[in-house]
């Protein structure tokens, strides 16, 4: 186990962090201070865990650097696992089951459960990928399907509205039970915020990809940037705006959905 950032040694200064653990509530990391993990199937490749069912999450995040050669060839998923890798930067061939694609920045692939994500990074330079699993809650009657495409050739949507802030949907879970998430990339221009502060019952896991943000977390207003990443649970009162002097804010997040309350 190691740092994320390769810092190592004593430092200058008092050891602090930005990180807030709330469990079962919100969490924010920052990334100084994240390790890396070795873990099963990854071959020269960094994997950092960000979120997990251990903060209170129904799902796992990772970050995943893949060095020169690095690969999982023995697959991301597991059986009832349904995953989604993106790719950050770098370039990177994936594929499971159904489909293999080439993939540059902005390029991800959805797999539904039972269909392992296989990836190699086939060129020199290093490839930066974030990864998501979680258990498919199955409706009879539906089905996802594997989904490949790249965020670049995507249109910008505006959000409920407002022609400050834009969204774009990485899948077709608006009106297709077979989908019980979606994942989403959220862009606020500078001063640009939420219409309203939300409660509700789905959890997201958030990776900042650009900019800097005022995130109103339960009751707190915390600041974030690019690199962060932040877990609200179910019922975390939250919005955000998008602050700084030239970068836009955007963030990569998930959110479940289509499913009826388990009692």
């Amino acid at each position: 186990m190691s740092y994320l950032n390769n810092q190592t040694g004593y430092r200058e200064d008092l050891l602090e962090t930005r990180s807030v653990i709330k469990k079962d509530n919100w969490v924010l990391l920052e990334p100084d201070g994240l390790v890396k993990n070795a873990i099963p199937g990854y071959e020269n490749c960094d994997v950092t865990i960000l979120a997990s069912p251990a903060m209170g999450a129904s799902f796992a995040d990772y970050l995943v650097t893949v060095h020169e050669g690095g690969k999982n060839l023995k697959g991301i998923g597991g059986e009832g696992i349904e995953t989604l890798l993106y790719v950050l930067s770098g370039k990177i061939h994936v594929k499971n089951a159904d489909k293999e694609a080439d993939l540059t920045e902005g390029g991800y692939l959805f797999s539904p459960a039972g269909k392992d994500i296989c990836f190699e990074n086939t060129g020199k330079d290093t490839a930066k990928l974030f990864v998501y699993r979680r258990r498919y809650d199955a409706v009879e009657g539906y089905a996802a399907h594997t989904v490949v495409n790249n965020t670049n050739d995507m249109e910008w949507v505006e959000y409920e509205g407002m022609d400050n802030c834009h969204i774009k949907d990485l899948l077709p879970a608006a009106g297709d039970f077979g989908f019980d998430m979606n994942f989403h990339i959220l862009k606020f221009k500078l001063g640009a915020s939420h219409g309203y502060i939300e409660t509700h019952l789905q959890e997201h896991g958030m990776y900042f990809l650009s900019g800097k943000g005022m995130y109103r977390v339960d009751g707190e207003w915390i600041p974030v940037k690019k690199g962060d990443y932040m877990f609200l649970d179910a019922y975390c009162p939250q919005a955000c705006y998008g602050v700084g002097r030239e970068e836009e804010l955007a963030y990569l997040y998930s959110k479940d959905c289509n499913r009826e309350v388990r009692l």
